[in-house]
């Protein structure tokens, strides 16, 4: 579905990374591990074409993503920023509906099909409860499931997070991993940052590892996870301990 090949990424006059090649096929997921300033939002924000291009191509589908127009892009591709203090306080609903607005015409008002869409993915977030509540009443954590709300709104065939997980509590991180695999079951494809090696391991099929803005490995987690590589990325000692059932974990060697 996505396909990127020799990619070189940055701001106007600063290349922050380069090289980079990857495929994802539909209904994969695939975890981008990195340290802060790795480039890791940049290089999502330049595949959905907010960041031009310094150099390489993506491809959706075999074609050229930079060609598509910007409102076939919002219909195809869902993108969930890093939290952030919104400034206006529309309802968790209204903000929802936003996600919408690639399927309605230019003076057109959401129908009930979207208030559906709307409602239906509040409840698969848990948060229906937030319906109403303004969305700067409410804490850091639940703006953050809005967010994810609202891309899902969009019914998305590509859905790139920007370190979803960021300011939630256990037991969100676990309800957006969850969600990430049914999402990826149903055929969407799903790129996501993170700073939790272990959500690689809980959520994803590969795992792309970036240092300094170039791929230090590519492969399924449980391959490129590894001491050596955490150590290389984050310059600290770290255990990658395997699990009952086939899983692993990881965990900091403490000094």
């Amino acid at each position: 579905m996505l396909a990127v090949e020799s990619l070189a990424f940055g701001y106007p006059h600063h290349t922050v990374g380069r090289d980079v090649s990857f495929a994802l096929d539909a209904g994969e997921v695939m975890c981008v591990l990195g340290p802060n300033g790795s480039g890791k939002t940049t290089l999502l924000r330049t595949l959905l074409g907010l960041l031009p291009l310094h150099g390489g191509k993506i491809l959706f589908n075999g074609k050229d993503f930079a060609s598509f127009p910007r409102r076939e892009i919002a219909r195809l591709a869902g993108y969930i920023p890093q939290a952030h203090q919104p400034y206006f306080a529309y309802s968790v609903r209204d903000m929802v509906l936003m996600g919408r607005s690639a399927h309605l015409g230019t003076f057109s008002m959401p129908g009930a099909h979207d208030l559906e869409v709307a409602a239906r993915v509040l409840e698969s977030l848990g948060i229906s409860q937030l319906a109403d509540r303004p969305v700067t009443e409410i804490s850091a954590g639940e703006r953050q499931l809005a967010l994810v709300a609202r891309a899902l709104a969009q019914e998305p065939r590509l859905l790139v997070m920007d370190e979803p997980t960021a300011s939630l509590d256990f037991g969100n991180q676990v309800r957006v991993l969850e969600r990430i695999a049914a999402l990826a079951a149903g055929g969407i494809s799903i790129l996501f940052s993170t700073h939790d090696p272990d959500h690689a391991f809980l959520a994803a099929q590969r795992a792309l590892l970036l240092a300094e803005g170039r791929v230090l490995a590519l492969g399924a987690p449980r391959e490129v996870i590894r001491a050596d590589t955490l150590q290389r990325l984050y310059h600290v000692a770290v255990q990658v301990v395997p699990l009952e059932g086939g899983g692993h974990t990881c965990l900091p060697a403490l000094k």
